[in-house]
């Protein structure tokens, strides 16, 4: 079932998402060549602490992480780790925090040092994308016009959309209703209804969409060994448009 938020709900909400962005910040600020995926997430933990907040992520499903690190072919849901971070590299933080009962949710790739024109192609391209798929979430649309958007952003520049891994509803859990994967076709699928919050989180592969999860049930890499990158924003369905509650700016 999905659960419509209010009006005075949303703004809550806005509170745990602008702390996930001001953590996202802070990461922008941390990473560099030989900065490592585990200082990353104890900073984010630590700052996680000093709010108040608590990380979703941390012991669910066995997961031990407060964040997912996931660097160059993995797609998601990567352990943070001691490997010093090379010159162009490219890792996406993926950051859930919990402040006053509501969720924040919001991953962000980012650049180590100077990348290849093809690794900052794919990040470009997969912020458009996010932004695409926003664009369209507006009340009375079908989930379908956002996904397809998106994915033929992606297709018409070479990428693949991650097709096995899905995005969500967010309010007092991480994982709510609705679940959508971000392929599909216009007028398809549920219908937005104002109340509505969930995730615009495309992941986009250098190659194909195809994906392999590790031995630790839960690294995703891409099929082929090719980059991967995602954006994601928590967003808000309202009568005025799509509100971004995550939105760093």
């Amino acid at each position: 079932m999905v659960t419509l938020k209010s009006a005075a709900e949303i703004e809550e909400m806005k509170i745990a998402g602008q702390f996930v962005a001001a953590c996202h910040k802070r990461v922008a600020e941390m990473i560099c060549p030989g900065m490592t995926t585990q200082e990353i997430n104890d900073e984010v933990e630590r700052l996680i602490a000093k709010a108040g907040g608590r990380a979703p992520t941390l012991g669910y499903n066995g997961y031990r992480y407060a964040t997912c690190a996931s660097v160059n072919d993995v797609i998601a849901h990567g352990f943070p780790n001691n490997k010093p971070l090379r010159q162009g590299d490219i890792v996406t933080i993926d950051i859930v925090a919990e402040l006053n009962g509501w969720v924040g949710d919001s991953a962000w790739s980012y650049a180590v040092g100077s990348v290849s024109e093809e690794a900052e192609k794919l990040m470009r391209v997969a912020k458009e994308c996010m932004y695409v798929g926003i664009e369209r979430a507006t009340v009375g649309s079908r989930i379908g016009d956002v996904v397809h958007a998106l994915q033929q952003h992606a297709e018409q520049n070479g990428f693949g959309v991650v097709r096995d891994l899905l995005a969500h509803g967010v309010g007092r859990s991480m994982h709510e209703e609705p679940s959508f994967p971000h392929f599909g076709s216009p007028g398809k699928g549920f219908r937005l209804k104002e109340g509505m919050v969930f995730t615009i989180e495309p992941m986009l592969n250098a190659g194909t969409y195809r994906m392999t999860i590790d031995d630790d049930g839960w690294t995703a890499r891409t099929a082929d060994g090719k980059l991967s990158a995602q954006y994601e924003h928590t967003i808000a369905i309202t009568k005025a448009g799509p509100v971004i509650l995550t939105a760093q700016e």
